[in-house]
């Protein structure tokens, strides 16, 4: 099969290339808003990262202990991007009990635990989570890398887009998990903004996996797809400042 994030890519950097694409509302008030252009960007970087310094492949996988966050959706796409399969745990680095796949693992962690570093199974991925970050806050393990200050050195576009094995989920978490076919066509947004595009609101707490399906829904409409942190409760101002067209689950 072809890899469904090439594109995604090409749609986001030129058909939605100036209009939001990803806005976070973190706890703590913090408020980002990426344009489609910028989006695939941070993804394209974190490809180019994964693959020329991670030996991201296809049959690999990237472990991602990350809480739901901006982030963790570039780290996905990015891993897509490469043909690596995605396999979400806990955001403290535990174990998620998850089997492991062929090939070499990346273990992504936010956690500020040096316990999680020291005992990742695989090559480990510090990930600073501030979208002014530039170098993660600690000490950090011989050959772990600095996801905040690498990623920005690579480059701006990514083409060696790798075939994913079909057999296994693109993602695994552990409210369920994604296959490569649903990546590709899934289904679409049920909301539409005033000017016919979705704007789709979901809560971290709904796991990963429905963030990303929530995303890729609106994306493949021209979309926006709005996901508030942990601990952010989406109120009626930020519903009607978004122009909030659909809230999947709630």
């Amino acid at each position: 099969m072809d890899n469904p994030m090439q594109a995604l890519f090409s749609r986001l950097r030129t058909a939605q290339a100036s209009s939001p694409a990803l806005i976070w509302y973190g706890a703590d008030g913090e408020r980002v808003e990426l344009s489609g252009r910028v989006l695939e960007n941070w993804a394209a970087k974190t490809a180019n990262l994964l693959v020329e310094e991670l030996d991201a492949a296809p049959g690999t996988a990237l472990r991602l202990h990350l809480p739901v966050h901006w982030k963790a959706l570039v780290l996905t796409l990015g891993a897509w991007a490469a043909g690596s399969a995605v396999e979400a745990g806990p955001a403290d680095g535990g174990s998620s009990g998850s089997a492991g796949g062929a090939g070499a693992e990346v273990f992504a962690t936010a956690s500020a635990q040096r316990e999680a570093l020291d005992a990742a199974a695989g090559v480990p991925v510090a990930v600073g989570l501030g979208a002014l970050q530039m170098h993660w806050d600690g000490d950090l393990p011989a050959g772990a890398v600095d996801y905040a200050a690498e990623v920005r050195s690579f480059a701006d576009s990514f083409d060696d887009f790798g075939t994913p094995f079909p057999d296994r989920p693109a993602l695994a978490a552990p409210e369920g998990s994604l296959p490569w076919s649903a990546v590709e066509a899934g289904p679409g947004p049920d909301g539409t903004a005033g000017d016919g595009t979705p704007v789709v609101l979901v809560q971290a707490e709904a796991g990963l996996l429905r963030a990303v399906e929530a995303a890729l829904a609106a994306w493949r409409a021209g979309g926006t797809v709005v996901l508030t942190g942990d601990g952010r409760t989406p109120d009626a101002a930020l519903l009607a400042a978004e122009r909030v067209t659909a809230r999947p689950g709630a």
